[in-house]
């Protein structure tokens, strides 16, 4: 079903989750105090629009994760009807690309402090963004919003290999702060992963309890994002590479090689209709 949108509560920073296609994500970031705003990923720019006219803020970049038409096809609509934006990107392919940016480099909106994390694999110029407030109780969040982490799952290895997968999953996204409360993915996957992660580790009961609380918010056309990256270690099985259940499942040991092995098995995974 349509998924409603929600304004995350924040004092410094807002998170407008809005939904776009049938299942992608995309995301209104607002810096509260300078009223200034930057799109992830506006896949239909007409909705972005209409977000930024109902907010009354101020919008002057779009942040992209990566090159795939789904994603950076709704940059040069968006431009046309909001010309001057500037548009942030990892590789020369994102359309109307006017910042190309690579690993650690930072800049602000407003007040905010946003990092480029470049994890390269579902594409090669693949770009998470990192956000941060300074002397800020705000928890900082993180867009992960192709395609390296969703909730419970992650990307597939479209020009990459398991171990470029590794290093952004493990050594980038999950040495992020534990407090990094919000990991805001691109679409809404989640039932799906989680019936793969118990299908990995079908003792699990964290992936029982969160599969009936993602099906509980389906039925009610809520969405199953933001989640947490310490969450995440609980119940997705490709953060999980060192734990026992998953290892026996893939008859592997070494963490890159699990990976490799869980998303061959993802792939060829039949979903359960229940």
């Amino acid at each position: 079903g349509v998924r409603k949108s929600s304004l995350g509560e924040g004092a410094t920073m807002r998170v407008e989750l809005l939904p776009a296609l049938s299942d992608n994500y995309m995301y209104l970031l607002v810096d509260v105090e300078s009223r200034e705003a930057a799109v992830v990923d506006p896949v239909e720019p007409l909705k972005v629009v209409e977000a930024v006219k109902k907010h009354g803020v101020r919008l002057t970049t779009v942040l992209t994760t990566h090159h795939h038409w789904s994603i950076s096809n709704g940059n040069e609509k968006l431009l046309r009807m909001m010309p001057g934006l500037r548009v942030y990107g990892g590789d020369d392919r994102v359309n109307a690309l006017t910042k190309k940016v690579t690993h650690s480099h930072a800049f602000k909106l407003g007040t905010l402090n946003i990092k480029c994390l470049f994890t390269p694999c579902h594409t090669t110029g693949h770009v998470c963004y990192y956000v941060t407030k300074d002397n800020s109780s705000e928890p900082p969040a993180v867009f992960t919003e192709g395609d390296t982490l969703f909730v419970a799952g992650c990307g597939k290895f479209f020009e990459g290999t398991a171990e470029q997968m590794y290093k952004a999953l493990i050594e980038i996204l999950g040495r992020l702060p534990p407090e990094t409360k919000r990991v805001y993915c691109g679409h809404e996957y989640t039932i799906s992963n989680l019936k793969f992660a118990r299908h990995v580790e079908p003792d699990n009961d964290v992936i029982k309890n969160k599969l009936a609380w993602a099906k509980a918010r389906d039925d009610d056309d809520k969405p199953t994002v933001p989640s947490t990256l310490m969450d995440e270690f609980e119940y997705n099985p490709f953060l999980r590479l060192s734990e026992e259940g998953v290892q026996k499942f893939t008859g592997k040991t070494d963490p890159v090689e699990v990976l490799r092995a869980l998303q061959k098995e993802k792939e060829k995974f039949k979903k359960p209709k229940e």
